[in-house]
């Protein structure tokens, strides 16, 4: 018996997963949310985050500060690819033999979530900052403003997304390997699996009985009465 079988919550070690069951779980929703979001913040500020006044040179639309504007990318980027990561992680996960081996990734998943909820909260109240103190003549035509609040508003969000990625990984560690016990099925919410073949092709129990049959030669071959004569 493989030693991973059944630890932090993934069931049974090379079990089938159901892909509308992995997609329907509540990690695997904020997991898809995060990346969304993610993507917003990167491509908001890198499509529409800088302009020009006049020249060639490029201005940050968060009163240009050029930090500004790269720390958002940085965040988006990096947290667009950790999503990727651990998205096809969380789809392998049962697959992991060695209880060690998952340990090290629900902590990994852990320390990352719970940094980069961290990040997004930094990056929320850095662009906040510098777009309140932005001037409006700063922004010919408004340009980017919407853009400059995208990544505002989906900074926020991704706090919230990351924070419960890592609330959830925090729950599958604490289960450890109290989950030895249970099957895949358990895990899904449906009912078990019967451990053992059952006797009829319905498969129901069932119990045959069969009629007393005499033992042979009781009847048929028994000694006939001996009759004394009368005389």
């Amino acid at each position: 018996m493989m030693d991973g079988v059944g630890s932090f919550g993934a069931g049974r070690t090379g079990s089938t997963i159901d892909p509308i069951t992995f997609a329907k779980q509540p990690q695997t929703i904020l997991r898809v949310l995060s990346w969304i979001f993610s993507l917003v913040v990167f491509a908001s500020i890198v499509n529409e985050g800088y302009y020009n006044v006049g020249s060639e040179r490029l201005y940050c639309v968060f009163n240009r500060n050029a930090d500004a504007c790269n720390y958002g990318v940085f965040v988006g980027l990096v947290g667009l690819l950790a999503c990727s990561f651990f998205f096809m992680l969380d789809y392998k996960f049962s697959s992991i033999s060695s209880v060690k081996d998952r340990k090290k990734a629900v902590m990994l998943e852990i320390g990352f979530s719970g940094f980069w909820t961290f990040l997004y909260f930094v990056s929320f109240c850095f662009l906040a900052n510098q777009w309140s103190r932005t001037k409006k003549e700063d922004l010919p035509l408004n340009q980017g403003a919407d853009a400059a609040r995208a990544a505002i508003a989906f900074s926020f969000f991704s706090i919230i997304t990351w924070a419960g990625l890592t609330a959830r990984a925090v729950q599958k560690y604490l289960l450890g390997t109290d989950m030895t016990l249970f099957t895949t099925e358990h895990m899904d919410g449906g009912a078990p699996t019967q451990p053992y073949p059952s006797n009829s092709p319905g498969g129901g129990t069932t119990e045959t009985t069969e009629a007393y049959q005499s033992p042979p030669f009781t009847e048929n071959n028994a000694a006939p009465t001996y009759q004394v004569p009368i005389y």
